[in-house]
């Protein structure tokens, strides 16, 4: 399996963090050149690999990390997303619920990225949260995710128990996935909760 993370800000920073924490590769792209990029990935780990935006989306899965307004001009580079896992980490904070034509934020942005099996997910912490290490005191940092394929999820969440957090499936997009949805002016209930799981 081969992942890539599109969006190099905060949050692609953080979730870069993660992976190199578990000696994870994983592709790092945005709309700077790779060389722009390069330096600031070499210093997170050898695993984070600066690539062009074509290139890294050849992964089979990619974790979206960048501002939401800017999902369509990523879903534009491939004319078909058939056979690769989206892994929504975006919020709609400040974004009118009329804008997403009544959709929860996830269910919008799967339609731009038609073919492709879509999973909310890694949303709901700060940057600095998720960048930091989820293993403390015996427990695991709590990860949310929430999709409309059943079969999707599996595989992410044993992404992230690889990374080191502790997946909660929360169900559907409209139903689980609404509470860690933020849009308008309106928090979802589960956004920025830091919360840990202990080992069974």
């Amino acid at each position: 399996m081969s992942y890539a993370i599109i969006g190099f800000g905060a949050v692609g920073q953080a979730l870069a963090h993660a992976f190199a924490r578990q000696n994870v590769k994983v592709a790092v792209a945005s709309r700077r050149p790779p060389e722009a990029l390069a330096s600031q990935a070499l210093m997170i780990g050898p695993t984070v690999v600066a690539k062009s935006l074509r290139d890294a989306l050849e992964a089979d899965t990619i974790m979206l990390a960048v501002p939401f307004a800017e999902h369509r001009a990523v879903a534009k580079v491939l004319p078909s997303w058939e056979g690769k896992t989206i892994i929504d980490a975006t919020n709609t904070y400040g974004v009118a619920p009329e804008e997403l034509d009544g959709l929860p934020s996830s269910a919008f942005v799967a339609k731009a990225f038609t073919g492709a099996k879509l999973v909310k997910g890694f949303n709901h912490l700060a940057a600095a949260t998720l960048a930091a290490d989820p293993v403390v005191e015996g427990g695991h940092r709590v990860v949310f995710l929430s999709s409309d394929d059943e079969d999707a999820i599996a595989p992410v969440a044993a992404l992230a128990k690889q990374l080191g957090f502790a997946p909660v499936k929360l169900g559907k997009l409209n139903e689980g996935g609404a509470l860690v949805h933020a849009r308008g002016r309106v928090w979802g209930p589960l956004i920025f909760q830091d919360l840990f799981k202990k080992q069974q």
